[in-house]
């Protein structure tokens, strides 16, 4: 059992993965996780490109008497957006549960089973009235979110522990940053499809002739696509997942299997480990204690109510974004008139719209994450981020209308910034500390309660904030930005409660090394001294219970 420079005690095993050079193995488990994540974005963010064709479709009356196209009733839209939603929250926190109860790896393939299988159900939605079609197509939307939800805390845990130290937040990052690619690729596949279908099936505007403009039943065709494509990245990368083994901190400290947990990262690290199979019953014996006890509340208690609390705020935020960019667009100039164009020309416009923000606004922020993530610190990022989304929300909200009617270029720049700020800030780093910050026992779990939290926010911003945005006047989008930048300047004061996880171990972190944070040069009771700093002097002090951000900086 190796001992680390701040007093505590690690197996050899988990400092051989701290100590690794980055490999190919690191690699491989960034793409087979990635991927999950990039699967996750295009099904939850496509469909936002076709609601408004779903509108046209099945409620074509609905606006008939105002000359503009049908569009989903409140109730429905919010059903049709948000249930996928509710189904993650809940994936979350029973897949979260059971990667801690039977392993990552087990669990980690019937997620992407379900996700593939509910993709396709999503396109196959059937029925002779359009109550059927919507209600098929929100019962496989729910079961897709379950599978999804199962993601978040299964490829965080994952790729955090089979990450070393000196470059786990680029990792876990680079695993993250995968949605940006799905969000852009929602946007294109949808502008292809569409096009294509455009281009052999051309029709009047609504304008023009409202019952050709609908185009059926080309558009029928193609939103179903659109969603059943979501099968094939989570189908691609089903073996490789498989193939992966049991992260080694799961099989030593879970398991009890030392000897096993080596021989797997001896396998990929190419190097010989000692199991040390005695030394670990004293090692579990330390850690014993449940998400429940007062040990958790004592050591962790701050660290969750940070973690839980941040990821809501931000994702009140960062969904209301994404699901109501079909609102802001016109305002933006991206997007005329829905009278003026066809059912696919509309879903054209829509999301190529929705490709060059994510393109040239959400997708750089995410690789600038990781690629100052452990440079910087999670917690100066998170920072940033809240900060400068609340100030370019609140400059929106106040100056609505001149922005909307006389400065188009200005509203499309500030819109793009938000998104930037948002993943090179709090949408990362809210994904990232969650898998650092609790012991192994319990970090799944704690990982899918943070991310439910996080989800329970989104469900607000689908259910809440669109009520708002959904009517388009200027008064309704300037109130709903302004309560978005309250929202975020809430989320970076409760950054507070979240300390600095930067080149640690994540057993120097939670504590399960025989470090109990008790302060710098004391000992424990076990008579362990902690040093002042950890092995890098630039890193710092360890520490289990919480400290002021300003502390371990």
């Amino acid at each position: 059992m190796a001992e680390n420079a701040a007093g505590g005690q690690n197996l050899a095993v988990l400092d051989a993965l701290d100590s690794a050079r980055t490999q190919m193995y690191h690699m491989k488990a960034i793409v087979i996780a990635g991927m999950g994540f990039f699967t996750d974005a295009y099904d939850l963010f496509c469909i936002t490109t076709v609601s408004k064709l779903l509108g046209r479709i099945y409620y074509p009356d609905v606006n008939a008497d105002s000359g503009k196209p049908g569009t989903l009733p409140l109730n429905i839209n919010n059903a049709v957006v948000g249930v996928a939603l509710v189904g993650t929250l809940m994936g979350q926190l029973v897949f979260g549960y059971f990667g801690d109860k039977l392993g990552r790896k087990r669990v980690y393939g019937i997620t992407l089973v379900l996700m593939a299988a509910c993709a396709i159900g999503s396109g196959l939605s059937f029925g002779s009235t359009h109550r059927a079609v919507i209600g098929t197509l929100c019962f496989f939307r729910f079961l897709l979110g379950f599978g999804i939800g199962g993601d978040y805390p299964l490829s965080a845990t994952i790729m955090s522990e089979y990450a070393n130290k000196k470059t786990r937040g680029a990792f876990i990052a680079a695993v993250f940053a995968m949605q940006g690619v799905g969000i852009i690729f929602a946007g294109l596949v949808s502008m292809i499809v569409s096009g294509i279908l455009l281009h052999y099936h051309p029709a009047p505007s609504y304008k023009e002739n409202p019952k050709f403009s609908t185009q059926l039943p080309a558009a029928d065709y193609m939103w179903r696509i659109v969603l059943m494509l979501g099968a094939l990245p989570a189908l691609a990368t089903f073996y490789w997942r498989m193939k992966m083994p049991e992260t080694a901190r799961y099989t030593a400290i879970i398991e009890g299997n030392a000897k096993q947990a080596s021989n797997d990262m001896q396998k990929v690290l190419e190097i010989t480990i000692d199991d040390e199979q005695e030394k670990l019953a004293k090692f579990r014996a330390a850690n014993e204690y449940s998400l429940l006890s007062m040990e958790f509340a004592k050591r962790h208690g701050l660290h969750l109510l940070g973690t839980t609390t941040t990821w809501f705020l931000l994702d009140v935020a960062f969904y209301s974004q994404n699901l109501t960019q079909k609102d802001i667009f016109p305002a933006i100039n991206l997007t005329g008139p829905a009278e003026s164009m066809n059912a696919l020309r509309e879903v054209f416009v829509l999301s190529r719209a929705m490709f060059l923000i994510a393109l040239f606004g959400t997708f750089p922020g995410y690789w600038v994450t990781v690629a100052l993530i452990d440079k910087m610190g999670r917690y100066l990022i998170q920072l940033l981020g809240f900060f400068m989304m609340s100030l370019f929300m609140l400059v929106m909200g106040i100056k609505y209308e001149y922005l909307k009617e006389s400065n188009h270029v200005l509203f499309a720049i500030l819109y793009a910034l938000t998104f930037f700020f948002a993943n090179f800030g709090p949408n990362s780093t809210t994904f990232v500390l969650p898998a650092e910050l609790f012991p192994t026992r319990v970090r799944s779990t704690c990982h899918a309660i943070s991310a439910a939290s996080g989800k329970a926010g989104a469900i607000v911003a689908a259910f809440g904030v669109q009520r708002l945005t959904l009517k388009g006047d200027a008064k309704h989008m300037a109130e709903a930005l302004i309560i978005l930048s309250v929202t975020n300047m809430l989320g970076f004061f409760f950054t507070f409660l979240v300390p600095e996880t930067m080149g640690r171990s994540l057993e120097e972190i939670s504590g399960e090394d025989g470090n109990n944070g008790v302060g710098p040069g004391t000992t424990t009771a076990g008579g362990i001294g902690l040093a002042d700093v950890s092995k890098d002097d630039k890193y710092p002090h360890s520490s289990t219970e919480w400290q002021p951000p300003s502390m371990q900086a």
